[in-house]
Order: structure tokens, then sequence, then C-alpha cells
């Protein structure tokens, strides 16, 4: 398999697994999702690519993936709390690779709706609806952001879960913009940035600047992923 087949079939399987523990369901459902989740995907992961690093939201860091030029970065249960309330869609799997800091490959999987998006193939991009964007926010956490492009560009919100399920959603035709600002990490947006962009997509911080990984501290607090249609004014409305 080449690196994009990698990241969709090991997203794709991760998603099967997880279907099945939230049909079975169960009291401790977060922590065996991500713990059973993480353990596929490692395993499968030493199988098809034994020389590469992982860097992993539910794994201690191994700071010895700073010297390799080729980590995969996942995120195993991307949106737990959605995961753990069926029938809720807007959780996923993330899995992706990096060359020299840079996603290369990769692929969000949403389970619950049947879906893998990935950068083998490139996912079309739905058409622009018209009328005020529609910003994806976090329905327990809504960013800081999010009330400047309201005020300046009179957006309107789509509440939604995981990031992965937010960025998908633009894809998707679903939203329009996705702007966050209140601190993440590698994991929870490598993979949506690596299908966003290969779909067309604006993606950066909300300076506008370029979004790096594999970095030695993990946390990278902003995203923007957007139509490009919208980029120039989304990001003006966020200076």
């Amino acid at each position: 398999m080449n690196d994009h087949a990698v990241a969709a079939t090991l997203a794709e399987e991760a998603g099967a697994l997880l279907l099945e523990l939230r049909l079975r369901g169960g009291d401790d459902l977060k922590a065996e999702g991500d713990r059973r989740s993480n353990e596929l995907l490692l395993a499968r992961l030493a199988e098809v690519r034994p020389k590469d690093a992982v860097l992993s939201e539910e794994s201690v860091d191994d700071k010895d993936r700073l010297e390799t030029s080729r980590v995969w970065i996942i995120d195993p249960v991307d949106g737990t709390r959605e995961f753990s309330e069926p029938p809720r869609t807007d959780w996923a799997v993330h899995v992706a690779l990096t060359k020299d800091g840079v996603p290369v490959a990769g692929a969000v999987a949403l389970p619950a709706l049947g879906v893998v998006l990935h950068t083998g193939t490139p996912p079309t991009l739905a058409p622009a609806a018209g009328g005020p964007p529609r910003l994806a926010v976090s329905r327990t956490r809504p960013p800081e952001c999010t009330q400047l492009l309201v005020e300046r560009l009179g957006a309107t919100l789509v509440e939604m879960g995981s990031a992965g399920a937010k960025a998908m959603a633009v894809i998707r035709g679903d939203v329009d913009v996705y702007a966050h600002s209140g601190g993440q990490y590698e994991w929870d947006s490598c993979a949506p940035v690596a299908v966003a962009a290969a779909a067309g997509l604006h993606v950066s911080r909300l300076d506008g600047t370029t979004l790096r990984y594999n970095q030695p501290n993990p946390y990278l607090p902003d995203l923007l992923i957007c139509r490009p249609e919208l980029a120039a004014s989304v990001l003006e409305a966020l200076a």
C-alpha cells in the first residue's frame, strides 16, 4: 500500500472497531474507545510502516520522532464525547503522515456516517451555498474568534463536535468556515488539514501563516480551514 492507502485503510479499520464498541456500549466507553483504537492503529503502523515514528494523542510522546523525517500523527478518537453519545455522528478517526513537518498523506474517517475522506482520492469540494458564511463551532466551547466572524462577516453558527467533523463539513458543503482559537494539538488538525488541502480548501493558522507539524511541543493553538474564495475576507476579519 502507498501512504495514502495506509492512512485510509487504518482510519477505516479503527472506525469499524469503534462502531462495534459503541454498539456494545458500557460504562467506560470513552476510555475503551481511545485505548482500543490507539492499540489497533499503533499495531497496524508497526506492521506496515515499521521504520516510521508515531505521535498519538493516546501514547507517551517519544521525542525520537524529532530526529525522523516520516512521522505519523494520529487521533484514535477525535470527539470522544460525541462518540460516547449515540446516535451522534460528529466524531472521527485521524491518521496522517508528515514528512519534515508537512502533512503529505491523511485520512479522516467519519465512522457513524460510513465515510472516509482521504488524500489518495481527494474529495470533491461541494458547490458554494451562497448567503452569509456558515461557521462550524463547538457545541460546548465556542472559540473567541467566533464572535469576530459573526460581527465582521455576518457569519451564522453551526454547532457540531469534533475538529475532524468540522473540517470535513467544509468539504461536504455543510459549512463554509472552520476557525478555531481555543487551543488544539497536532493530532487534532493534522489529518483534517491534509484532506482539506487536497480538496482545495484554504488551510493555515489564524494569522495566515503555514501550519507546521512534528514540533517539539505538539500544542498547535489555532487553525483556519475554509473555502478558498472566503480566505481573504476571513483572514482580514481575524486580523
